[in-house]
């Protein structure tokens, strides 16, 4: 298995994002909105976990795969992959997400076929490229531990390891993380951590809405942001209750709240159901500054 795909310089936008979950009418727009972005999927990358809670995981993961995207694995394309017990989410045995995953991860088990779990088994777990002055490393949960729950509210000490970690393969201006399944940017003065968030469920907001990240450059100066996506999530939430899919996620798709915050720090369960807001920041001549 190759740990680490290298691909170089990377021009023009680059769309970054996280958590797909199984969500093919959250896919489709996403696949849509790099379409409408005119984005060349050489350029797009995904933080991994493409199969999760909602209804469609053959379908997710065969429109992911066509498209051709780079994909780093996350613990569920591990566990699925290698024919794990459980989803590997990292969540408490016996907590409400830990037998809530159990269901979907049951469910995708039957869905998926050898050829899926193979593609699976062969995604690097960190990808590096670099865009104008900056060099990037995505990875998906952390580096020694795939499902490692990184938060904007994390102790730096936690994003300082993982950079630690990264930079023995070479050094990085902006980590790219996953799984924490919230959109956020951390400014740690010559680092900047970048969670884009996920498309396939909310953000624990009270909104319908996920997420999705643009790297852009114009004039050697870099611009990093978090954006929103918008997609048929009335469908989505009927598939689940069509294949007899936890009833909790299905809300949680339309109402935007998540059934259990048992993964989350305190400073992120005070903030639900409050409508998050893009965020973006400058890169210039390696000074990071918060643009809005």
């Amino acid at each position: 298995m190759n740990m680490i795909s290298d691909l170089g310089p990377l021009d023009g936008p680059i769309l970054v994002f996280g958590g797909p979950y199984s969500n093919l009418q959250a896919t489709t727009a996403l696949l849509a909105e790099t379409e409408r972005l005119s984005i060349p999927f050489t350029n797009i990358i995904c933080t991994g976990d493409v199969i999760a809670y909602a209804a469609d995981p053959a379908e997710t993961l065969d429109a992911i795969i066509a498209s051709g995207m780079h994909v780093v694995m996350g613990n569920c394309e591990e566990s699925l992959g290698f024919d794990g017990d459980d989803c590997g989410c990292g969540f408490d045995e016996g907590s409400d997400c830990d037998l809530l995953s159990r269901q979907w991860y049951t469910h995708a088990q039957k869905c998926l076929t050898p050829e899926h779990r193979q593609w699976m088994r062969t995604l690097p777990r960190q990808i590096r490229f670099s865009s104008g002055p900056c060099t990037f490393a995505a990875i998906h949960g952390g580096t020694a531990d795939i499902s490692r729950w990184v938060f904007e509210s994390s102790p730096e000490m936690v994003m300082r390891d993982e950079i630690t970690n990264i930079e023995q393969n070479g050094d990085i201006d902006v980590v790219i993380g996953g799984h924490c399944g919230l959109p956020f940017m951390d400014d740690l003065g010559d680092k900047l951590w970048f969670n884009p968030g996920v498309i396939g469920m909310p953000a624990n907001d009270g909104t319908a809405r996920t997420w999705y990240g643009l790297i852009t450059i114009e004039q050697d100066e870099l611009k990093i942001e978090t954006r929103t996506l918008d997609y048929d999530h009335e469908l989505a939430a009927n598939r689940m209750t069509a294949e007899n899919l936890a009833p909790a996620y299905a809300r949680t798709l339309i109402n935007g709240l998540w059934p259990n915050m048992d993964v989350l720090n305190e400073a992120e369960r005070k903030q639900i159901g409050t409508p998050l807001e893009p965020v973006s920041y400058h890169w210039s001549q390696g000074q990071l500054a918060a643009a809005e």
